[in-house]
């Protein structure tokens, strides 16, 4: 009896600690599926994680900004230069808002997916990451996309809150229109963005948003093409 009991706890003892041991919190994953810990905040984190959206829109013209303030300061260099970084002629604004659309999706995807597994649940509340990339993409194609029978305003003589384009100032009534656009597709979910939750891992959190992002960003440029 003493010799088998003893191997059996021999046998225990030699079981791996995988079995019993939690799994390492995805901490970058989780940073990113919250929006930078947007998702934490009490009450209704979709909406958070859209103003998180507004922002990432508004970047890439402050980020211009603060470049032009340094060279400024500094009196070296061209303030302008970012305007003639973007390959083939490309507008530079737009360029840079569609390299961020693609990472929002790419990274989104993939930490969304991490989160969710890590805390066991198909499409966690607090993962926000997929407004954030619906809401950017509501803007992207609300207002890069050109009006072609409107000549473009100066936009550089008015005081924007941001650019999409270089002729395509991102103030106030478009900010807030494409926000209530994207709420409101978001929560309604046509067809087929409530068919695209069904789809596995991180593809059906973002998935929605994205066919979200499509019909607000649609109904901003019909408003932009009425004279809004």
């Amino acid at each position: 009896m003493t010799s088998n009991a003893g191997s059996r706890l021999s046998d225990a003892s030699a079981l791996p600690e995988s079995s019993t041991t939690p799994a390492r919190k995805p901490r970058f994953a989780v940073f990113i599926a919250t929006a930078c810990g947007l998702g934490y905040l009490p009450k209704a984190p979709g909406t958070w994680g859209s103003l998180g959206g507004l922002l990432l829109a508004l970047g890439p013209w402050w980020a211009f900004n603060m470049y032009s303030l340094g060279v400024n300061v500094t009196k070296r260099g061209d303030e302008l230069a970012f305007l003639h970084m973007a390959p083939w002629r490309m507008d530079p604004f737009v360029f840079c808002q569609m390299v961020l659309t693609l990472l929002a999706a790419a990274i989104g995807v993939w930490s969304a997916d991490r989160t969710a597994k890590f805390w066991g649940v198909k499409d966690p509340g607090r993962v926000v990451i997929d407004e954030v990339s619906g809401q950017h993409l509501t803007l992207l194609l609300g207002c890069a996309i050109p009006v072609w029978w409107r000549l473009p305003k100066d936009a550089w003589a008015s005081v924007p809150l941001g650019f999409e384009t270089v002729n395509s100032a991102l103030n106030w009534k478009y900010l807030l229109l494409g926000f209530i656009l994207f709420r409101l597709f978001d929560i309604w979910k046509p067809f087929p963005a409530r068919q695209a939750e069904s789809l596995a891992g991180g593809w059906g959190i973002m998935a929605d948003d994205w066919f979200a992002g499509v019909y607000a960003g649609a109904g901003l440029w019909i408003a932009r093409a009425a004279g809004l």
